[in-house]
């Protein structure tokens, strides 16, 4: 049930106070999916820590953590989100703690849950946004995935 309060929670907030923060601070954009937030904003006019500080100010029980972007660039769940002239771009992110393995073929797991690890890396690279160049890229990481699990 944990889980299910804090959602309508986040979304009582989103609906009132938090909406207000955005109006307020001239925000661009509020994405969130569970617990990570992506809010894009103008820098000229907005100063994204008086944003930061308004969140904390809001509710001060919950922990913020504030990520910049760094080289026009920011991770965003399972996406690199890049800024090249005036235009978006996209990649796939993985940690640096992410590894290639799912799971292998000789495993004893059921065949449909292998092939939906699978079809899992197709759609993604399919469903995403992505130029040929990370397309080509995220290809050849979904064969040498496929390659290290037999």
């Amino acid at each position: 049930m944990s889980p299910i309060f804090s959602e309508i929670y986040l979304q009582y907030i989103e609906n009132t106070v938090i909406y207000d923060i955005l109006l307020n601070y001239h925000i661009v954009g509020y994405f969130r999916y569970v617990d990570d937030i992506l809010i894009t904003c103008n820098k000229t006019t907005t100063n994204i820590y008086d944003v930061f500080n308004a969140f904390i100010n809001l509710m001060p029980t919950m922990k913020f953590t504030i990520e910049e972007e760094k080289e026009y660039k920011i991770n965003f769940l399972d996406i690199t989100i890049l800024k090249e002239n005036d235009n978006l771009s996209f990649d796939i992110y993985r940690k640096r703690t992410t590894t290639d393995t799912i799971m292998p073929n000789d495993s004893c797991h059921p065949k449909e849950h292998k092939l939906a690890a699978i079809r899992y890396l197709a759609n993604r690279m399919e469903s995403y946004i992505l130029n040929s160049i990370n397309k080509d890229k995220e290809n050849n990481m979904i064969k040498q995935i496929l390659y290290n699990n037999k």
